[in-house]
C-alpha cells in the first residue's frame, strides 16, 4: 500500500475517461475519431476490424484528462457491440449522418441498447455528423435533431469530420461532463469511506448486523 501514492503521482493525468463512439455504419465514427485523435481526415472508407481504440490527453480546468475513445465501427451491422465496451463506458457519442435518416431513425435503437447494457449513470451526447453536405443532401434538419437531445435530455451537436466542424467541442463537452461527474462522486465518497472504516475497527456489532444482512 505505500508504494500506492506514488505511483498515482506518476500517472501522467488526473482522470482518465473511456468513450465509446456508436451509430450505424457509415455514418462517419472513425473519421470523428481519427480526426479527434490525430488531427487528420481521411476520406476513404476504412472497415474497423475488431474494435479500435484512440488516446489523446487533453487539459480542461487545470486537469490533465486522459480520453481512451474506442470505435465500433465494424460491428454495428451486426448489433455485436458486447456488453462490456457498453459497461466499459463513462460517456457514449451517439453519431447519425444528417444525410442519412435511416441513421438518425435509429438512435432510439441505439440508446435502448445503451439502457440495457451501460451503465446507469453513463453520459451521452447526440451528434449529428456531416453537416458539411451541400443543403440540399440533408435529410434530417437540426431542429429535428435538438428535438431528439432534449426528448432524451442529452446535448447535441452538428459535426464534420471533413472541415473539422465541432470536433474538438463534441469531446471536450462530453469529457467537463464527466470530470464533473467523477469529481462531484470523489468528494461525496471521501466522508462516507471514513465513517464506514470507524465502526469495522470498533466492535463486532457492525460484523454482526453485517452477517445477519447476508444470511436474509
Amino acid at each position: 500500500m505505500a508504494g500506492a501514492p506514488a505511483a498515482r503521482a506518476r500517472a501522467d493525468y488526473d482522470y482518465l475517461i473511456k468513450l465509446l463512439l456508436i451509430g450505424d455504419s457509415g455514418v462517419g465514427k472513425s473519421c470523428l475519431l481519427l480526426r479527434f485523435s490525430d488531427g487528420s481526415f481521411t476520406t476513404s472508407f476504412i472497415t474497423t476490424i475488431g474494435i479500435d481504440f484512440k488516446i489523446r490527453t487533453i487539459e480542461l480546468d487545470g486537469k490533465r484528462i486522459k480520453l481512451q475513445i474506442w470505435d465500433t465501427a465494424g460491428q454495428e451491422r451486426f448489433r455485436t457491440i458486447t456488453t462490456a465496451y457498453y459497461r466499459g463506458a463513462m460517456g457514449i457519442l451517439l453519431v447519425y449522418d444528417v444525410t442519412d435518416e435511416a441513421s438518425f431513425n435509429n438512435i432510439k435503437n441505439w440508446i435502448r441498447n445503451i439502457e440495457q447494457h451501460a451503465s446507469d449513470n453513463v453520459n451521452k451526447i447526440l451528434v449529428g455528423n456531416k453537416a458539411d453536405m451541400d443543403e440540399s443532401k440533408r435529410a434530417v434538419p437540426t431542429s429535428k435533431g435538438q428535438a431528439l437531445a432534449d426528448e432524451y435530455g442529452i446535448k447535441f451537436f452538428e459535426t464534420s469530420a471533413k472541415t473539422n466542424l465541432n470536433v474538438e467541442e463534441v469531446f471536450f463537452s462530453i469529457a467537463r461532463d464527466i470530470k464533473q461527474r467523477l469529481a462531484d462522486t470523489d468528494s461525496r465518497a471521501e466522508p462516507q469511506t471514513i465513517q464506514i472504516n470507524q465502526p469495522d475497527a470498533s466492535a463486532s456489532g457492525g460484523q454482526a448486523a453485517q452477517k445477519s444482512c447476508c444470511g436474509s
